[in-house]
């Protein structure tokens, strides 16, 4: 059963997760086992901990309790939950709680690109795409337009940062993901993957290309917020593939462009 706790001191160190640990703080990198995130909103928690994910604490009104929280506190067992009015926990914070309940989890760990790419016929790769919000957007356009894997680079942010969950409405928890070696175009070859790179090139193709539908197994790429892909990238790829467009627009968002080249080249099954 839960143990429900009354913040009455802002400074107990069991609240730092919540109100003053930095995002790189909480990926914890020099002890990754203990690495943490936090899931912000009952339908995020819930996905979160379908997907396994073990909770450490919560944060909430005290009439989630009873409430909204209860079916997610009794799948957590004997827990702590700090409870306070919204406005003391947005004091707290510093941010206004989506839905008024906060959940502190450990970080799982993650699978290998060879492992989420398994039995996969649509896969996104995100070189280096930086903003949370457009990786939580991203994420939530591969589940609903069936990408089997989300695979980043390195540099790219954290799909676990708190603004990437909460935009992505916990698909992040949904969609398999891992992080790419180096060399990743020759081990998406290796997976029997054709990559198609989206880029302003004017050797593109369209992505209505009734060639890139018959592809078995394609991996869709998309580059960095501002530069895109690099030139290097471009050239691994099999193909280099354009959104036609009008207006005289010459490009969209990342998140808007994975949006339209996950709906035409995985969810469709005939050219637009």
């Amino acid at each position: 059963m839960a143990k429900v706790i009354e913040i009455s001191d802002f400074s107990a160190p069991e609240l730092d997760v919540y109100a003053r640990m930095t995002e790189n703080q909480l990926v914890n990198r020099a002890d990754p086992a203990h690495g943490m995130f936090i899931a912000e909103s009952p339908i995020v928690i819930e996905r979160a901990l379908n997907a396994g994910c073990v909770p450490v604490s919560f944060l909430m009104e005290p009439q989630h309790v009873t409430g909204k929280g209860r079916v997610l506190l009794d799948r957590c067992g004997d827990i702590p939950v700090y409870t306070a009015p919204l406005e003391v926990l947005t004091q707290l914070t510093g941010f206004h709680l989506t839905r008024g309940m906060l959940c502190a989890m450990y970080r799982p760990a993650l699978p290998t690109a060879e492992a989420v790419c398994r039995n996969a016929r649509r896969v996104a790769v995100l070189e280096n795409v930086m903003n949370p919000t457009n990786i939580g957007a991203i994420f939530r356009s591969a589940a609903a337009l069936d990408i089997a894997a989300v695979l980043l680079t390195d540099a790219g942010s954290d799909p676990l940062y708190r603004r990437a969950i909460r935009v992505s409405m916990g698909t992040v928890f949904q969609v398999p993901w891992a992080y790419l070696p180096e060399d990743w175009p020759a081990l998406l070859r290796s997976m029997g993957f054709q990559t198609a790179a989206l880029a302003l090139r004017e050797d593109s193709l369209s992505i209505a290309d009734e060639r890139l539908l018959a592809i078995d197994k394609l991996a869709i790429v998309l580059g960095t917020e501002g530069d895109g892909l690099k030139a290097d990238t471009i050239a691994h790829c099999d193909y280099t593939v354009r959104i036609p467009m009008s207006h005289g627009v010459d490009s969209l968002n990342v998140a808007a462009a994975s949006a339209v080249a996950f709906y035409q080249l995985a969810l469709m099954k005939t050219p637009l």
